[in-house]
């Protein structure tokens, strides 16, 4: 159990992770019961927390995506339904952040259909939903 405890201490000590990333890593060095034990302590001491690592998240990608990408990589880490919900409500407006990467990639408007669509793109894989990638590029070719 000690032991299991030190792999768990040693995998938060490098970065924030989710009880459900925790729990997956440990599966197989221990019972689900003994993994339970462990994340219930690291929880009670503060170790571990699901709302910090959303917090961490967010707060170091949330400059570079849109909110639906968001949502999906804290879905896809365990984190809460109404905790995402509440964390992705926080944040700064979207349509500034799309067009501060908008910015960062592109120099210009769109030339033509091509680049239109290579634009709405980007952004899309960056998960910016439509309204606001149409919204912003309307407002750039004006």
């Amino acid at each position: 159990m000690t032991e299991l405890r030190q792999r768990a201490v040693k995998l938060l000590a490098r970065r924030e992770h989710t009880r459900a990333e925790l729990a997956r890593k440990l599966a197989a060095h221990g019972t689900q019961e003994e993994i339970d034990t462990v994340l219930n302590e690291l929880a009670g001491a503060g170790l571990q927390s699901d709302t910090r690592f959303a917090e961490s998240y967010l707060r170091s990608q949330a400059g570079r995506l849109g909110a639906a990408r968001l949502r999906q990589t804290l879905r896809q880490k365990g984190v809460a339904a109404e905790l995402i919900a509440d964390q992705v409500e926080e944040l700064p407006d979207e349509f500034e952040r799309a067009r501060a990467v908008w910015q960062k990639k592109f120099s210009a408007a769109p030339a033509d259909r091509n680049d239109w669509a290579r634009q709405a793109r980007f952004l899309q894989g960056r998960g910016f939903s439509v309204e606001i990638i149409r919204k912003l590029l309307k407002e750039c070719e004006e």
